[in-house]
């Protein structure tokens, strides 16, 4: 599915909380996570950032790209990792047959993406269990905390649904 020209402005609205850079830290991150978060992180810098706050995410999903620059993947140990094609501006079946295989393996679990990770927070919060929470990046504003919900759920299956 790809994501029409039309519709960029809809995806540019964070999904949840917008933390600003200057008090996105570990203290104000953990206010919303509890015990139990299964944390997903999209994005390697907010990837690399979860790890050195030693946040480990159960699911990652990176590209080796921070703001169209090539950059090491974060490291972490002991990880299974899968791969996926996933070209700029779309969202493939494959990307989401094997984000929902993610969520049956034993964490954690690195999804690195050929091609582009941006958009699969949208299928990430369609299909992730009820005590995640969702981590990304909000170019040069913040950082974007997303706790799964029904409404959350809903709202981006209709965004899901609008690309062609």
């Amino acid at each position: 599915m790809k994501l029409p020209n039309s519709l960029r402005d809809q995806f540019k609205n964070p999904l949840g909380v917008l933390l600003p850079e200057n008090i996105a830290d570990k203290k104000h991150i953990l206010e919303f996570l509890s015990d139990n978060s299964y944390i997903i992180t999209v994005g390697d810098r907010t990837t690399e950032k979860m790890i050195d706050f030693d946040l480990i995410p159960s699911l990652q999903i990176i590209d080796g790209v921070e703001k169209r620059q090539k950059r090491e993947l974060p490291k972490l140990e002991n990880t299974t990792e899968l791969t996926v094609d996933n070209p700029a501006t779309e969202i493939t079946s494959q990307s989401i047959d094997v984000i929902k295989q993610a969520f049956t393996l034993q964490s954690p679990v690195r999804m690195v993406v050929n091609g582009e990770e941006d958009l699969l927070v949208i299928p990430v919060c369609i299909h992730a269990p009820d005590n995640a929470v969702v981590l990304y990046g909000q170019p040069n504003e913040g950082l974007v905390i997303v706790k799964i919900t029904s409404e959350i759920r809903n709202k981006t299956q209709k965004l899901l649904d609008l690309m062609e």
